[in-house]
């Protein structure tokens, strides 16, 4: 097979993580392939040759990409001159839309095949990128299910190929039983980008301060090192046992009993894990007043999204305080009934990800392009 080079344009670290395991196995199909464009360290890691640091790319809310504005503009005219100098065989989008469908216009007409993997959340936002993804993007690889039934309503050639997680989590971990009584843990997934972290710890605290007084129980934060000054967070929470453990949230949610959890990638992990959660979300006002005139769904979690019902609660802006999401958090271990019907609920959602083997799926669809 020949070896060509991809263009591969990552803009955060879930997606991060879903390519890195992507190029591991297109270079079993293809070994040898060049990887360029945008990435972070697992990318990195694996050689790809990268236009800018991951950590500058992982920017979320409308304002805060408008501040940011003109180190996009290069970034997008920089990469959209090397595609048109390298003339790889194809054009990889991970997820990032704000950015990546941006350049999927500049380069259409360079005539290079487009694939997208990691679809925009298109279900949220209205029909406008549906229009582009059609105009643009030669095929589009989807993760979740619903996803199909979406692009082949609008005659967009897609292909399902499973969730990259069932992969990703290990084997012990998936669906295993919740600890009970003695081993009373509250996981706190506040995310994992600087912003998001910022907005999500300081109310998850709160929240496991009143719910450990309640029930005797203690937190334990999932954090990322080098990301945000947790330690710091946690100063005011010193008698409250909450304590830190750096780089291993799959452990952190398999040790257990309940989880507290950012909207997002954290929700399907807790739930292929098996874990009952309270998903919340925060972000700024006007990201938050633009978002709500926009988004056209009545639940956010991944989780809830992928099981068709709110199985899990949300929390969404102001009702994200500490008093309502312990009140809510205080259901699991209060209401045992409620409790089981939800982790029943939570087993099927390995089934619904559509099972083991998405990386390798991807990576046959793009190794036609090679």
């Amino acid at each position: 097979m020949k070896k060509t080079g991809l263009f591969l344009s990552v803009g955060d670290p879930s997606g991060d993580n879903a390519a890195g395991r992507l190029v591991v196995a297109l270079n079993k199909i293809a070994p040898g392939t060049e990887i360029f464009g945008l990435g972070g360290e697992k990318l990195k890691f694996l050689g790809q040759r990268q236009l800018a640091r991951g950590s500058d790319l992982a920017v979320l809310g409308f304002w805060e990409v408008a501040r940011r504005f003109s180190f996009f503009r290069r970034l997008l005219n920089q990469c959209a001159n090397e595609i048109a100098d390298k003339r790889p065989a194809a054009v990889v989008l991970v997820d990032y839309p704000g950015f990546n469908l941006r350049l999927a216009k500049r380069i259409k007409p360079l005539g290079i095949p487009i694939i997208y993997y990691i679809s925009p959340q298109v279900w949220a936002w209205g029909k406008k990128r549906l229009a582009d993804i059609s105009e643009l993007v030669d095929l589009m690889i989807v993760i979740l299910p619903f996803e199909k039934d979406l692009y082949d309503r609008h005659k967009i050639n897609n292909e399902f190929v499973g969730h990259y997680l069932l992969e990703d989590i290990s084997d012990e971990y998936i669906q295993s039983e919740v600890p009970q009584s003695g081993k009373d843990v509250l996981a706190l997934l506040p995310g994992s980008r600087p912003q998001e972290i910022q907005r999500m710890l300081a109310p998850m605290l709160a929240s496991a301060r009143i719910f450990n007084r309640n029930h005797g129980t203690r937190a334990v934060v999932a954090a990322i090192e080098g990301v945000f000054d947790y330690e710091a967070a946690l100063r005011p929470f010193a008698d409250d046992n909450i304590s830190v453990v750096y780089n291993n949230p799959r452990r952190v949610i398999y040790d257990s009993r309940v989880v507290l959890t950012a909207s997002g990638t954290a929700t399907l992990e807790s739930g292929i894990i098996g874990r009952p959660m309270v998903v919340i979300y925060k972000t700024g006002f006007i990201t938050y007043q633009i978002a709500r005139r926009l988004v056209k769904l009545d639940k956010i979690g991944l989780v809830n999204l992928v099981l068709g019902e709110k199985v899990v609660p949300e929390l969404i802006q102001h009702e994200a305080n500490p008093k309502k999401i312990a009140s809510e958090l205080d259901k699991f271990i209060m209401q045992s009934s409620y409790c089981d019907e939800v982790t029943t609920k939570l087993r099927r959602v390995p089934e619904v990800l559509g099972g083991k083997g998405a990386s390798e799926r991807t990576a046959r669809l793009l190794g036609e392009y090679l």
